[in-house]
């Protein structure tokens, strides 16, 4: 019975030490965090714990809960109800998506990351119903005083990488207060990837902590045939240009290391 155990253990820390070693050779090169939830097993994989527990600012990765408590809220009849664009408040700019400077629905806008269609959101929610479904569901620090339209953009609400994952974990669990008709509509146009083997649900998120300090995120859940994985990224660079891929092609690179995508 003991050789057995120690037999166990040793194949535990090789587990452990490979697994280190698949996201050391992914990431090694980044200022970066990643965890990995394994649905099935109830098991982490992280990269940098350290940086795993660190909040930074959600951005657009906001946009899961907006969509969810617009929905919830009946403030949108549905992903496909259109808020029409008002130039004058939001004027055309180059450094945004050309996708921006047009009416959208819940559906385009989330597709195209319009942080004018969730600034308006928030303000039909607004900040009451805000502060209620933000406590409810324990997103990151809760603080919305920020501004009822812009509190998730680098500003006063917060959130790390191990907490995007509760609240995925728990919103995938049917463990918020959301019903499963807003749940569906959320994953309808959450679905970043389909393929025979597989459904990648993301959304990313992008944004200036500081001058030449950008943040990118991509949070979100695979589903395979056999089990669902929640996973959760950030970067740092100095360029934006350089984290609006790299966090995509570094997560999926991870997730391939893993197992969980076929290489």
């Amino acid at each position: 019975m003991t050789r057995l155990l120690v037999v166990l253990v040793v194949m535990l820390l090789f587990s452990i030490e490979v697994t280190a070693q698949d996201l050391n050779k992914v990431f090694n090169q980044y200022k970066a965090a990643f965890v990995l939830y394994n649905l099935k097993d109830k098991s982490y994989n992280r990269y940098n714990e350290a940086r795993c527990a660190e909040r930074f600012s959600p951005f657009s990765t906001f946009k899961i809960p907006n969509s969810l408590i617009g929905l919830e809220a009946t403030v949108v009849k549905n992903v496909d109800t259109n808020i029409s664009w008002d130039q004058k408040k939001y004027p055309k700019s180059s450094n945004f998506s050309v996708e921006w400077n047009r009416d959208h629905s819940m559906r385009s806008a989330f597709k195209y990351s319009v942080v004018w269609y969730y600034r308006e959101l928030a303000k039909k929610i607004g900040k009451k119903r805000m502060i209620n479904y933000i406590s409810n569901i324990r997103y990151g620090n809760q603080d919305i005083s920020g501004g009822i339209d812009k509190f998730w953009l680098n500003s006063s609400l917060q959130i790390s990488a191990n907490e995007q994952i509760e609240f995925l974990t728990a919103l995938y669990n049917n463990q918020l207060p959301f019903s499963q008709t807003t749940i569906n509509n959320l994953k309808d146009i959450m679905l970043m990837e389909e393929t025979a083997d597989y459904r990648i649900y993301a959304k990313t998120g992008t944004g200036f902590l500081a001058e030449n300090n950008v943040l990118g995120w991509l949070v979100g859940f695979v589903e395979t045939k056999g089990n669902v994985y929640i996973f959760a990224t950030n970067i740092s660079d100095n360029k934006i240009e350089n984290v609006r891929k790299t966090r995509i092609d570094l997560t999926k690179q991870a997730l391939e290391e893993l197992g969980i995508l076929p290489k």
